[in-house]
């Protein structure tokens, strides 16, 4: 962990990050950061103790850079980065729907350059981070992009030619997951609760449901059986579910994530 790390436009998954290198044991003189706005880097030194540095810099001095801006801004960081950033450094990506090909392009011949896309539960140490290899990353530079995302959550290797559909599935999944506990809040409010109580009952449930699929082994579809008893609430609960065509929605609204992902790669904005 004596290598220097820089994390380039830190916003909250950033800081998430830094935060979490920190608890596992990284020492705080050894990471970089760079932010759009002076007084937010400030606030990352005064917060975190980590050394606020301009691209540029960050380009000449760290070994490995975590580039966390927008994938609309990440052109313009390569053209600025490139002329400083030997070959032997590992980029690390973090962009929405951005092939690793599009950084060997635009930076020194042998780059590696490893593909991440995280979540937003990094922010409380429950990050769903996937990782991909590009052509000149070995296994070297994969275990490092581990160790870095495993300080906010789990990670897991896929080629990067799943990246679209993990982009769909876990990258936005915590946003299907809100929207779905807002309605079912407004359900509970319709049914007559208080909208505290049916946030904290919501809440609480779903809690004990993702425990349960990460630790009992079974099938969802045996979990759910194990709830749903013979002319109960749950079936025809169920039942509504299916008549409005929930499933069938939901795999649409992933399909839509993937194909926006590939759009996005191809350098799609609107």
């Amino acid at each position: 962990m004596s290598q220097k790390v820089a994390v380039l436009g830190t916003g909250k998954i950033g800081e998430a990050l830094l935060s979490g290198m920190i608890r596992a044991g990284w020492a705080p003189a050894d990471l970089l950061v760079t932010a759009r706005r002076p007084e937010r880097a400030e606030e990352l030194r005064a917060r975190h103790g980590v050394n606020p540095v301009t691209n540029t810099e960050a380009a000449k001095t760290a070994d490995t850079l975590i580039l966390t801006v927008k994938p609309q801004d990440m052109g313009a960081l390569l053209d600025e980065l490139a002329p400083h950033l030997p070959a032997d450094r590992l980029v690390i990506s973090g962009a929405a729907g951005i092939p690793t090909s599009f950084f060997e392009e635009r930076l020194a011949a042998g780059t590696p350059v490893v593909r991440v896309m995280t979540n937003t539960p990094a922010l409380v140490d429950e990050a769903m981070s996937v990782i991909s290899a590009g052509s000149h990353a070995g296994e070297a530079h994969l275990a490092h992009a581990e160790e870095i995302f495993g300080g906010v959550g789990k990670t897991l290797r896929v080629p990067e030619t799943q990246q679209d559909a993990c982009t769909a599935l876990s990258g936005s999944g915590p946003a299907y997951f809100f929207y779905l506990v807002e309605a079912m809040t407004d359900a509970g409010i319709l049914l007559g609760l208080p909208r505290d109580k049916a946030h904290d009952l919501i809440v609480q449930s779903a809690i004990g449901a993702a425990v349960m699929l990460r630790d009992s082994g079974e099938h969802p579809v045996k979990l759910r059986e194990n709830v749903t008893s013979p002319a109960g609430t749950t079936i025809n609960a169920i039942r509504a579910l299916e008549n409005h065509g929930v499933r069938a929605a939901l795999i649409a609204a992933l399909e839509a994530a993937r194909d926006r992902s590939r759009e996005l790669a191809s350098g799609k904005k609107d």
